[in-house]
């Protein structure tokens, strides 16, 4: 059974940066994909980027392009966010998520149905 976990969430000032992980307990298959979304309160969930797993290739949405970075260490089952240059609207809580397949990795808004707890980041000064 396939089990998400974050981790990192912390308070940094704008312009800060930080690095989020997620803790995969097992890949049912080679060809998955894990993804970060964040939702701000009073907001949708919103997706952020997607790592396909074993491939070593990354897409990211448009407001973060540039400034976070996905990868994995496939050694210790852990997907990581590299958030830098942040600003206050990167706030809220972050969630990683799971896709059985390497179909459709992109379309943020269907096909994630396993996600983690989530892990609070908050910009501010």
């Amino acid at each position: 059974q396939v089990k998400l976990m974050e981790s990192g969430g912390d308070s940094v000032q704008p312009g800060g940066s930080l690095t989020l992980s997620c803790v995969v307990s097992t890949y049912a298959d080679r060809r998955v994909c894990v993804a970060w979304f964040r939702q701000a309160p009073g907001k949708e969930r919103e997706g952020v980027g997607v790592i396909y797993h074993g491939a070593n290739s990354m897409y990211y949405a448009g407001p973060v392009k540039g400034r976070f970075t996905i990868s994995e260490d496939t050694a210790k089952n852990t997907v990581y966010l590299q958030m830098n240059n942040l600003k206050p609207e990167d706030s809220g809580m972050y969630y990683c998520a799971y896709r059985g397949s390497w179909d459709y990795c992109a379309r943020f808004t269907e096909g994630y149905n396993l996600f983690g707890q989530g892990t609070q980041a908050t910009v501010s000064s």
